[in-house]
């Protein structure tokens, strides 16, 4: 098979994979207190679906700030961390099927200078604060071609950061009205 046509295959397949599985997230967001019952697994998988929509906002951080009070926060972090970087690689997918979409957005111009400097970084700071361009860093990692591993590794050490701070705020402010 020709390259250029199996690339064009694979970011199509990438495309429509990223679109299913925010279509998805959207029709089950009422269902999320379901999982509290399946504990960290329950945490990893809200945390996966709320980060694997791209664009489209999913109540994860809420759900990790709530359960925060109700299970171990660092347990909580881990969890909800792997299971958001693991989601991320929807946005990774959308900038690899989209390239020449994103490629017309400004702030995607200074994404790609700072990734390209310094992109483990760059998917560190970003995924440790709440913000709504990580899809974008995200989506610039794919359309750059940034190994995989290498972006799940600094999305994942960021997001637990992240998930950490809203367990511990979630048990310092929720614990003290449940006791």
């Amino acid at each position: 098979m020709n390259p250029r046509l199996r690339l064009t295959i694979l970011r199509i397949l990438a495309l429509v994979f990223v679109i299913g599985i925010s279509v998805f997230v959207y029709l089950i967001r009422d269902k999320a207190e379901q999982l509290q019952g399946y504990g960290y697994l329950g945490v990893f998988l809200i945390a996966f679906l709320a980060y694997a929509t791209v664009l489209l906002p999913a109540p994860g951080l809420a759900i990790v700030f709530t359960w925060g009070s109700i299970f171990n926060p660092a347990g909580i972090a881990l969890a909800a961390g792997a299971g958001a970087a693991l989601g991320e690689i929807s946005g990774y997918l959308a900038g690899f099927s989209g390239q020449a979409v994103i490629e017309k957005v400004t702030i995607y111009q200074r994404l790609t200078g700072f990734m390209q400097k310094n992109g483990a970084l760059t998917i560190l700071l970003l995924s440790a604060i709440p913000n709504p361009l990580f899809d974008l860093a995200g989506a610039t990692a794919g359309a750059l071609k940034m190994p995989l591993s290498k972006f799940l590794l600094w999305c994942w050490i960021g997001e637990t950061i992240k998930m950490l701070m809203f367990a511990y705020a979630g048990a310092s402010s929720l614990g003290q009205i449940i006791n």
